[in-house]
């Protein structure tokens, strides 16, 4: 027996399908390609994924990846109206989470707690309050400051990360590790301002 005269296991070899070769290459005249459309002509692409025109499923299932809700800073919301026609705060004293909560007006602590400056049908506040919380409003503050009390904002988790200051005039970042006015020429218009003027 001879190299050439053995031959390979049946079946374990099949020859690659040449479509589109008439009626000479066995397989027809349409040569396996269907009749007419854009499949059977030239050029034709179909994406892996495409199931006849249905919603594929990379786009049935849920997305995965990062978001922002979970940092989300949350608030209580009590209005000057609501804390001065309390009995507890009825003559003033000391605005916190813990006074809020014992007098209701808050659920608990789970969250930082932001005063804001509704007064209702009064026209000024009549009594000395001494706000202590995370937030207090500008309108809050302004009349607060009016009636002799005084502010005093704790600031939130991420305003204590990013450096502000809530209780100064200059409440901007100071931690930041990114630039915030991004896309300006290096030197801007500092350095317009420093360059001396041309004779």
């Amino acid at each position: 027996m001879m190299i050439h005269e053995v031959t390979p296991k049946a079946g374990s070899y099949k020859a690659r399908k040449r479509v589109g070769r008439g009626r000479g290459s066995g397989s027809g005249k349409t040569s396996g390609r269907g009749q007419k459309g854009a499949g059977s002509r030239s050029g034709t692409a179909r994406k892996k994924a495409f199931e006849g025109g249905q919603m594929p499923l990379f786009r049935r299932i849920r997305k995965y990846g990062f978001s922002n809700v979970r940092f989300t800073t949350e608030f209580w919301t009590v209005n000057l109206r609501d804390i001065v026609s309390h009995p507890a705060f009825k003559s003033g004293g000391t605005v916190d989470v813990a006074s809020l909560q014992k007098a209701g007006l808050v659920r608990d602590d789970s969250r930082d707690v932001k005063i804001l400056g509704d007064l209702g049908d009064n026209k000024a506040l009549s009594v000395k309050l001494t706000l202590n919380v995370s937030r207090v409003t500008d309108t809050a503050r302004k009349h607060v400051l009016a009636a002799g009390g005084s502010v005093n904002e704790t600031g939130t988790r991420r305003d204590k990360a990013r450096g502000i200051d809530r209780n100064s005039e200059d409440r901007s970042p100071k931690n930041l590790t990114k630039k915030l006015k991004r896309g300006r020429k290096a030197g801007g218009e500092k350095a317009k301002a420093a360059a001396p003027a041309a004779e």
